[in-house]
């Protein structure tokens, strides 16, 4: 069990999402960053879509009512247990009544305390990730509240002592930005490209962006000179699913992330790809980015690392608390 201590706005319980439902409205919600989700429950042993706490803001504290393991992915942020430092991307164990205290990121948006087990709550729809829209979800379909309890589901092992490397600090960068406070994106010309006038094509390419403080987990609002079509037009709702980028009558684009709508009729220029996704999640209000045009073939092998760099982890994590289980057992005496 555990109990919120103190959390502001927006935090929420969420997994990897609930994909099949945007047929009926529903959007998949789901992580921001589903990158740092994965390697929480890769290095907890979880199933890979057990849920987890999304920070949004922060401090956020909490207490541990039963002993646990738990990990803080996402960010780089001071994070205590009981007052003692513990690393983002590394496994701890508390005793129970231990306290832990996430503060705001040096680096990084969404933080996600993921614990052994995953956190427990009904599933809807075949996921725990809430939709604060529809109100349902994760914890009653709202935010985390100071004093909220949350049970965990059970899992006995209890382990600590080994972490990961950050996919950022392993994975290159797109683009050549030299100050590494340009976030950069691959993306795919989409359906409406046409539509637009070869200066905004270029624009697009090739201008820096600003993330605008109208943005929030449905989609990110940018700021930059104009996109323009060669003519007013009128389209068609159509499906929506995250990443793709589109245009209002104002000219600024704005990007559906995981709380994306499920129908939309601005045109869409173009479309950020899956392997990118976790950076924009990671990207803080006011952070530029940058678009680079790449093919539907190289946006699919833009896969392959994520998925190396997640197989590794895996099998690392799984030589690790084997070898811990032959420790343990030789020190009680039980045969390995």
């Amino acid at each position: 069990m555990i109990t919120i201590l103190e959390t502001s706005a927006l935090n929420t319980v969420q997994d990897l999402g609930r994909p099949g439902y945007r047929n009926l409205g529903v959007g998949s919600s789901g992580v921001m960053d589903p990158v740092a989700l994965q390697v929480g429950n890769i290095l907890l042993a979880n199933q890979p879509g057990d849920a987890c706490i999304e920070l949004q803001t922060y401090p956020f504290v909490l207490r541990f009512e039963t002993a646990t393991s738990f990990t803080v992915t996402g960010i780089d942020a001071d994070i205590t247990l009981d007052g003692r430092p513990v690393l983002p991307w590394s496994v701890e164990t508390a005793a129970a009544g231990q306290v832990v205290r996430v503060g705001p990121p040096r680096k990084g948006a969404r933080g996600y305390v993921c614990v052994a087990g995953g956190i427990d709550v009904p599933v809807v729809l075949g996921s725990r990730s809430t939709q604060l829209r529809g109100g349902f979800g994760g914890m009653d379909g709202r935010p985390l509240e100071a004093s909220d309890t949350l049970t965990i589901a059970a899992d006995s092992t209890l382990v600590s002592g080994y972490g990961a490397c950050p996919p950022s600090a392993i994975m290159d960068d797109v683009g050549d930005s030299s100050d590494g406070r340009v976030i950069n994106l691959r993306a795919i010309p989409a359906t409406d490209y046409a539509l637009f006038t070869p200066e905004s094509h270029e624009r697009l390419w090739t201008a820096e962006w600003r993330i605008t403080p109208q943005s929030n987990r449905v989609g990110y609002r940018l700021s930059g000179e104009a996109l323009r079509l060669h003519h007013p037009i009128e389209l068609r709702s159509y499906g929506i699913v995250p990443g793709i980028v589109q245009v209002p009558p104002a000219g600024e684009p704005i990007v559906q992330l995981a709380d994306a709508n499920t129908a939309g009729g601005y045109p869409r220029i173009a479309t950020v790809i899956e392997a990118d996704l976790w950076r924009l999640g990671q990207a803080r209000i006011g952070a530029r980015i940058r678009f680079h045009e790449c093919s539907h073939q190289q946006g699919v092998a833009a896969m392959d690392p994520i998925r190396s760099y997640l197989d590794n982890l895996r099998m690392m994590v799984t030589h690790y608390r084997k070898s811990a289980q032959r420790r343990n057992g030789a020190k009680s005496g039980d045969k390995a």
